[in-house]
Protein backbone atom coordinates (compact mmCIF):
# COMPACT_ATOMS: atom_id res chain seq x y z
CA UNK A 1 0.00 0.00 0.00
CA UNK A 2 1.23 3.46 -0.82
CA UNK A 3 2.39 6.19 1.82
CA UNK A 4 -0.27 8.67 1.82
CA UNK A 5 1.61 11.58 0.07
CA UNK A 6 -1.26 14.35 -0.05
CA UNK A 7 -0.27 17.60 1.13
CA UNK A 8 -1.67 19.27 4.26
CA UNK A 9 -4.24 21.85 3.49
CA UNK A 10 -2.93 25.08 4.29
CA UNK A 11 -4.29 26.57 7.54
CA UNK A 12 -5.92 29.64 7.29
CA UNK A 13 -5.91 32.17 9.53
CA UNK A 14 -9.20 34.01 10.11
CA UNK A 15 -8.65 37.80 10.03
CA UNK A 16 -11.45 38.01 13.34
CA UNK A 17 -8.28 36.78 15.49
CA UNK A 18 -6.48 40.55 14.35
CA UNK A 19 -9.72 42.00 15.82
CA UNK A 20 -10.56 43.28 11.96
CA UNK A 21 -14.07 43.53 10.92
CA UNK A 22 -15.56 42.36 14.30
CA UNK A 23 -18.00 45.44 14.98
CA UNK A 24 -18.18 48.89 15.92
CA UNK A 25 -15.86 49.74 18.52
CA UNK A 26 -18.48 52.59 19.71
CA UNK A 27 -19.07 50.65 23.51
CA UNK A 28 -14.75 50.50 23.69
CA UNK A 29 -14.38 54.58 22.82
CA UNK A 30 -17.68 55.29 25.29
CA UNK A 31 -16.29 53.46 28.07
CA UNK A 32 -12.63 55.12 27.58
CA UNK A 33 -14.40 58.60 27.78
CA UNK A 34 -16.36 57.61 30.88
CA UNK A 35 -12.75 56.20 32.25
CA UNK A 36 -11.31 59.41 31.37
CA UNK A 37 -13.96 61.70 33.10
CA UNK A 38 -13.62 59.54 36.11
CA UNK A 39 -10.08 59.92 36.51
CA UNK A 40 -10.31 63.70 35.83
CA UNK A 41 -13.25 64.00 38.55
CA UNK A 42 -11.07 62.10 40.94
CA UNK A 43 -8.04 63.91 40.34
CA UNK A 44 -9.53 67.32 41.22
CA UNK A 45 -11.85 66.02 44.00
CA UNK A 46 -8.38 64.38 45.25
CA UNK A 47 -7.14 68.14 45.74
CA UNK A 48 -4.32 66.68 43.86
CA UNK A 49 -3.92 69.66 41.14
CA UNK A 50 -5.52 73.43 42.10
CA UNK A 51 -8.45 74.54 40.52
CA UNK A 52 -6.76 76.99 39.43
CA UNK A 53 -4.94 74.64 36.81
CA UNK A 54 -7.57 72.11 36.33
CA UNK A 55 -11.11 73.08 37.26
CA UNK A 56 -13.88 70.36 38.63
CA UNK A 57 -16.42 68.58 35.84
CA UNK A 58 -18.85 70.40 37.96
CA UNK A 59 -17.33 73.89 37.63
CA UNK A 60 -16.95 73.21 34.16
CA UNK A 61 -20.63 72.57 33.43
CA UNK A 62 -21.23 75.74 35.59
CA UNK A 63 -19.29 78.17 33.41
CA UNK A 64 -20.81 76.68 30.28
CA UNK A 65 -23.90 76.99 31.37
CA UNK A 66 -22.99 80.77 32.40
CA UNK A 67 -21.43 81.18 29.10
CA UNK A 68 -24.70 80.00 27.53
CA UNK A 69 -26.95 81.86 29.26
CA UNK A 70 -24.71 85.63 29.37
CA UNK A 71 -22.29 85.04 27.49
CA UNK A 72 -18.58 86.01 27.81
CA UNK A 73 -16.19 88.51 25.84
CA UNK A 74 -18.62 90.87 24.70
CA UNK A 75 -20.13 88.20 22.43
CA UNK A 76 -22.68 85.24 23.21
CA UNK A 77 -21.70 81.71 22.90
CA UNK A 78 -23.51 81.77 19.60
CA UNK A 79 -21.95 84.67 18.39
CA UNK A 80 -18.29 83.15 18.52
CA UNK A 81 -19.37 79.77 17.17
CA UNK A 82 -21.03 81.50 14.71
CA UNK A 83 -18.09 83.68 13.40
CA UNK A 84 -15.61 80.29 14.11
CA UNK A 85 -17.98 78.22 11.61
CA UNK A 86 -18.26 81.07 8.81
CA UNK A 87 -14.60 81.51 8.96
CA UNK A 88 -13.92 77.50 8.54
CA UNK A 89 -16.71 76.94 6.18
CA UNK A 90 -16.01 79.20 3.72
CA UNK A 91 -12.11 78.44 3.71
CA UNK A 92 -13.25 74.82 3.27
CA UNK A 93 -15.63 75.79 0.22
CA UNK A 94 -12.40 77.40 -1.13
CA UNK A 95 -10.07 74.87 -0.81
CA UNK A 96 -12.40 72.18 -2.23
CA UNK A 97 -13.33 73.89 -4.67
CA UNK A 98 -9.61 74.74 -6.22
CA UNK A 99 -8.36 71.95 -4.90
CA UNK A 100 -9.90 69.23 -6.06
CA UNK A 101 -9.47 70.28 -9.98
CA UNK A 102 -6.02 70.80 -9.04
CA UNK A 103 -5.05 67.32 -7.48
CA UNK A 104 -6.95 65.98 -10.43
CA UNK A 105 -4.97 67.80 -12.97
CA UNK A 106 -1.85 66.69 -11.49
CA UNK A 107 -2.54 63.30 -10.87
CA UNK A 108 -3.34 63.27 -14.70
CA UNK A 109 -0.96 65.47 -16.49
CA UNK A 110 2.76 65.34 -15.63
CA UNK A 111 3.27 68.92 -16.92
CA UNK A 112 0.53 70.25 -14.10
CA UNK A 113 2.21 68.03 -11.53
CA UNK A 114 5.74 69.51 -12.27
CA UNK A 115 4.79 72.72 -12.36
CA UNK A 116 2.55 73.17 -9.19
CA UNK A 117 4.12 70.68 -7.24
CA UNK A 118 7.01 72.40 -6.32
CA UNK A 119 5.22 75.58 -4.44
CA UNK A 120 2.67 73.25 -2.54
CA UNK A 121 5.50 70.92 -1.37
CA UNK A 122 7.14 74.03 -0.22
CA UNK A 123 4.89 75.77 1.84
CA UNK A 124 2.35 72.49 2.80
CA UNK A 125 5.07 71.28 5.65
CA UNK A 126 5.60 75.19 6.74
CA UNK A 127 3.16 76.28 9.99
CA UNK A 128 0.20 78.43 8.78
CA UNK A 129 1.22 80.71 11.62
CA UNK A 130 4.98 81.49 10.22
CA UNK A 131 2.86 83.19 7.42
CA UNK A 132 -0.27 84.69 9.54
CA UNK A 133 2.00 87.57 10.16
CA UNK A 134 2.07 87.83 5.78
CA UNK A 135 -1.35 87.27 5.10
CA UNK A 136 -2.06 90.27 7.74
CA UNK A 137 0.56 92.99 6.26
CA UNK A 138 -1.12 91.88 3.08
CA UNK A 139 -4.46 91.84 3.88
CA UNK A 140 -5.17 93.48 6.97
CA UNK A 141 -6.60 91.84 10.20
CA UNK A 142 -9.62 91.58 8.92
CA UNK A 143 -11.47 88.14 7.80
CA UNK A 144 -9.90 87.97 4.15
CA UNK A 145 -6.39 87.39 6.20
CA UNK A 146 -7.78 84.76 8.09
CA UNK A 147 -9.87 83.16 5.54
CA UNK A 148 -6.88 83.08 3.24
CA UNK A 149 -4.94 81.44 6.27
CA UNK A 150 -7.53 78.89 6.69
CA UNK A 151 -7.87 78.39 2.71
CA UNK A 152 -3.49 77.48 2.52
CA UNK A 153 -3.73 75.36 5.70
CA UNK A 154 -6.64 73.29 3.79
CA UNK A 155 -5.51 73.26 0.30
CA UNK A 156 -2.78 71.13 0.47
CA UNK A 157 -4.13 68.15 1.82
CA UNK A 158 -6.96 68.44 -0.41
CA UNK A 159 -4.50 68.35 -3.82
CA UNK A 160 -2.43 66.07 -2.50
CA UNK A 161 -5.26 63.54 -1.82
CA UNK A 162 -6.80 64.11 -4.83
CA UNK A 163 -3.29 63.68 -6.77
CA UNK A 164 -2.85 60.14 -4.92
CA UNK A 165 -6.56 59.01 -5.63
CA UNK A 166 -5.96 59.34 -9.34
CA UNK A 167 -2.42 58.59 -9.20
CA UNK A 168 -3.52 55.01 -7.41
CA UNK A 169 -6.03 54.04 -10.21
CA UNK A 170 -5.23 50.67 -11.32
CA UNK A 171 -4.16 50.70 -14.89
CA UNK A 172 -5.96 47.78 -15.91
CA UNK A 173 -9.63 50.15 -15.50
CA UNK A 174 -8.59 52.20 -17.75
CA UNK A 175 -7.55 50.01 -20.78
CA UNK A 176 -11.12 48.03 -19.76
CA UNK A 177 -12.92 51.30 -20.07
CA UNK A 178 -10.56 52.25 -23.42
CA UNK A 179 -11.47 48.57 -25.01
CA UNK A 180 -15.32 49.43 -24.33
CA UNK A 181 -15.12 52.61 -26.43
CA UNK A 182 -15.13 55.24 -23.43
CA UNK A 183 -14.88 58.49 -24.47
CA UNK A 184 -12.25 60.70 -22.49
CA UNK A 185 -14.94 62.63 -20.63
CA UNK A 186 -16.70 59.28 -19.47
CA UNK A 187 -13.22 57.90 -19.20
CA UNK A 188 -12.77 60.65 -16.36
CA UNK A 189 -16.04 60.98 -14.97
CA UNK A 190 -16.79 56.87 -14.69
CA UNK A 191 -13.55 55.85 -13.58
CA UNK A 192 -11.05 58.27 -12.92
CA UNK A 193 -13.19 60.48 -10.40
CA UNK A 194 -14.90 57.37 -8.31
CA UNK A 195 -11.87 56.29 -7.82
CA UNK A 196 -10.19 59.08 -6.67
CA UNK A 197 -13.15 60.00 -4.77
CA UNK A 198 -12.78 58.16 -1.49
CA UNK A 199 -8.83 59.52 -1.24
CA UNK A 200 -10.36 63.15 -2.16
CA UNK A 201 -12.90 62.56 0.83
CA UNK A 202 -10.10 61.17 3.36
CA UNK A 203 -8.32 64.45 1.78
CA UNK A 204 -10.97 66.76 3.24
CA UNK A 205 -11.51 65.22 6.65
CA UNK A 206 -7.85 65.94 7.24
CA UNK A 207 -7.93 69.50 5.66
CA UNK A 208 -10.74 70.35 8.21
CA UNK A 209 -9.03 69.31 10.82
CA UNK A 210 -6.10 70.84 9.95
CA UNK A 211 -8.21 73.81 9.49
CA UNK A 212 -9.96 73.81 13.33
CA UNK A 213 -6.47 73.87 14.52
CA UNK A 214 -5.22 76.59 12.22
CA UNK A 215 -8.75 78.85 12.93
CA UNK A 216 -7.87 78.77 16.64
CA UNK A 217 -4.50 79.76 16.10
CA UNK A 218 -5.35 82.32 14.47
CA UNK A 219 -8.10 83.57 16.30
CA UNK A 220 -5.90 83.88 19.09
CA UNK A 221 -3.92 86.47 17.28
CA UNK A 222 -6.34 88.49 15.37
CA UNK A 223 -9.86 87.99 16.49
CA UNK A 224 -12.74 90.14 18.44
CA UNK A 225 -14.75 86.73 17.94
CA UNK A 226 -14.70 83.52 17.79
CA UNK A 227 -13.73 79.99 20.10
CA UNK A 228 -10.06 81.15 19.60
CA UNK A 229 -10.55 85.00 20.81
CA UNK A 230 -12.69 83.28 23.96
CA UNK A 231 -10.12 81.02 24.83
CA UNK A 232 -7.79 83.63 24.97
CA UNK A 233 -9.87 86.46 26.63
CA UNK A 234 -10.38 83.52 29.73
CA UNK A 235 -6.80 82.69 29.50
CA UNK A 236 -5.70 86.74 30.55
CA UNK A 237 -8.18 86.25 33.79
CA UNK A 238 -6.87 82.42 34.78
CA UNK A 239 -10.62 81.29 33.92
CA UNK A 240 -9.35 77.83 33.16
CA UNK A 241 -13.10 76.49 33.57
CA UNK A 242 -14.32 78.82 30.60
CA UNK A 243 -11.37 77.46 28.60
CA UNK A 244 -12.07 74.07 29.35
CA UNK A 245 -15.50 75.45 28.05
CA UNK A 246 -14.02 76.60 24.64
CA UNK A 247 -12.01 73.58 24.14
CA UNK A 248 -15.29 71.15 24.24
CA UNK A 249 -17.28 73.50 22.04
CA UNK A 250 -14.70 73.07 19.31
CA UNK A 251 -14.43 69.37 20.22
CA UNK A 252 -17.48 69.53 19.79
CA UNK A 253 -17.71 71.18 16.23
CA UNK A 254 -14.80 68.79 15.24
CA UNK A 255 -17.02 66.05 15.84
CA UNK A 256 -19.56 67.23 14.19
CA UNK A 257 -17.73 67.74 10.83
CA UNK A 258 -16.26 64.54 10.80
CA UNK A 259 -19.64 62.63 11.85
CA UNK A 260 -21.12 64.97 8.53
CA UNK A 261 -17.75 63.58 6.42
CA UNK A 262 -18.19 60.02 7.65
CA UNK A 263 -22.29 59.90 6.53
CA UNK A 264 -21.38 61.84 3.01
CA UNK A 265 -18.80 58.85 2.32
CA UNK A 266 -21.22 56.02 3.28
CA UNK A 267 -23.52 57.88 0.41
CA UNK A 268 -20.41 58.62 -1.71
CA UNK A 269 -18.60 56.11 -1.45
CA UNK A 270 -20.36 53.02 0.41
CA UNK A 271 -17.57 50.39 -1.33
CA UNK A 272 -14.70 52.12 0.65
CA UNK A 273 -13.56 49.50 3.02
CA UNK A 274 -15.07 46.70 1.55
CA UNK A 275 -13.36 43.63 -0.59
Amino acid sequence: MLPDTKTPAPKVVKMRNFGIGEGSTAPISLISGVVLLLAWWGVTQAGWVSHLFLPTPAEVITMAQSIWADGYANATLWEHVSASLARILSAAAIAVLLGIPVGLLMGLNRWAKGVLDTPIEFYWPLPPLAYLPLMVIWLGIGEASKITLLTLAMFAPIVLSAQAGVRALPIERVNAALALGASPWQLFTEVVLPSALPEILTGIRIALGVGWGTLVAAELIAANRGIGYLIMSASHFLATDAVFVGIGVIAICAFGFTLAMRLLESVLVPWKGKS
